[in-house]
């Protein structure tokens, strides 16, 4: 292979086509889990999961898709971090990557506390008590900090997109709104989680479908 063609190859998978892909991968597969696990939760008590299998084999199919969406949201980061080049805002760039990274964690760790759970009622005779512990534990690091940590990530892209045009100003003030909406709303209406999916998925189409301003465009973006 040519230096030509691996330099080719790595600005591909730098472009915004790339960081556009990787958002939608995102939020198809984590709408896809948060849904088929509140369609699951609709009744979450342990003697309900104990008797329904399918409900616990909807959650676990719903687990299994987690890690993959979190590969494509670190690759979303990453891109776009890259995209934004020399016209990064350090302050509003370092909270964007460091509230991805945290709601990241916080939604892989929810994940494995949820895998053992199931995990436990599977069992001929699981604890209400640890399962009722378990369970608390896990909906309020999901919808109190991982969506807290969603809502600065929405902010920070926003102020960044508007700072240097690099989104269409109505998509922005759309963000300004999914992060009020996580931040007030999110622990008590869980549906409202489906927000922040749904906003990357809106963000990643738009980067899919509108090239970058002159002033805003890294040499790498010219590759599509």
């Amino acid at each position: 292979m040519t230096t030509d063609a691996t330099v080719s190859i790595i600005r591909r998978w730098r472009s915004r086509r790339s960081a556009a892909v990787a958002g939608i991968i995102f939020a198809v597969l984590l709408l896809t889990a948060l849904t088929m696990i509140r369609i699951a939760l609709s009744d979450s008590s342990l003697q309900a999961l104990e008797a329904d299998a399918q409900r616990r084999s909807l959650i676990r199919l719903s687990l299994q898709l987690v890690p993959f969406a979190g590969i494509a949201f670190l690759w979303f980061i990453g891109v776009v971090r890259e995209q934004l080049g020399n016209v990064e805002d350090r302050l509003f760039s370092t909270v964007f990557l460091g509230s991805g990274l945290l709601f990241l964690a916080m939604l892989f760790v929810g994940a494995a506390t949820s895998t053992s759970l199931m995990a436990m009622v599977a069992t001929t005779s699981p604890d209400n008590n640890l399962f009722a512990f378990g369970r608390s534990t896990t909906q309020t690091l999901i919808s109190v900090y991982a969506m807290r940590m969603a809502a600065v990530f929405t902010l920070s892209v926003s102020t960044v997109g508007l700072r240097t045009s690099g989104l269409p100003r109505w998509v922005s003030y759309v963000g300004y709104l999914v992060a009020l909406a996580l931040i007030v709303a999110s622990g008590e209406h869980k549906w409202f989680q489906l927000l922040f999916p749904a906003w990357v998925l809106l963000v990643s189409v738009v980067i899919l479908l509108v090239r970058p301003s002159a002033s805003t465009a890294s040499p790498d973006s010219a590759v599509e």
